[in-house]
């Protein structure tokens, strides 16, 4: 067993909801997000939000505090192709003290391997969520 799967945990009920999500957003017409959050445990940080746009994910993320965000942003291809690309976003905003940052970087991967994500992209402030469709545009 690796060391970050004995730190870091994932209840069967956050796996079934990464699960969940990331088969319930394949087929989605707009962007839908989700925030998680480390404690001794990862787990989405409120059990029934799910964001349909950047801007309200923007508001709700913490000042100085790390989180994950599983986001699922559906784009229209220049050939005309429909591709809802699923990666997270790691926030992890300058003004967060050091041991939370540390706690989130030594999860970073668990994360992504178990949520089963494409790409990850690191975010220091919310404003940075408004590169993402370019980003995600340049796959």
């Amino acid at each position: 067993m690796t060391s970050e799967a004995r730190l870091y945990t994932f209840s069967q009920e956050t796996k079934a909801h990464l699960r969940k999500f990331r088969l319930g957003t394949s087929r989605a017409s707009g962007p839908q997000a989700v925030i998680y959050k480390k404690t001794y445990e990862i787990k989405q940080d409120d059990d029934k939000v799910v964001y349909n746009s950047l801007e309200e994910l923007a508001d709700d993320l913490p000042d100085n505090s790390p989180r994950y965000i599983l986001l699922s942003y559906p784009l229209t291809l220049g050939d005309g192709r429909l591709s809802v690309p699923y990666v997270l976003l790691y926030y992890l905003p300058t003004t967060s003290n050091a041991q939370s940052r540390m706690m989130y970087a030594g999860a970073k991967e668990l994360m992504r391997n178990t949520a089963e994500v494409g790409r990850v992209f690191d975010l220091e402030s919310a404003e940075d969520l408004e590169e993402i469709p370019d980003k995600l545009g340049a796959e």
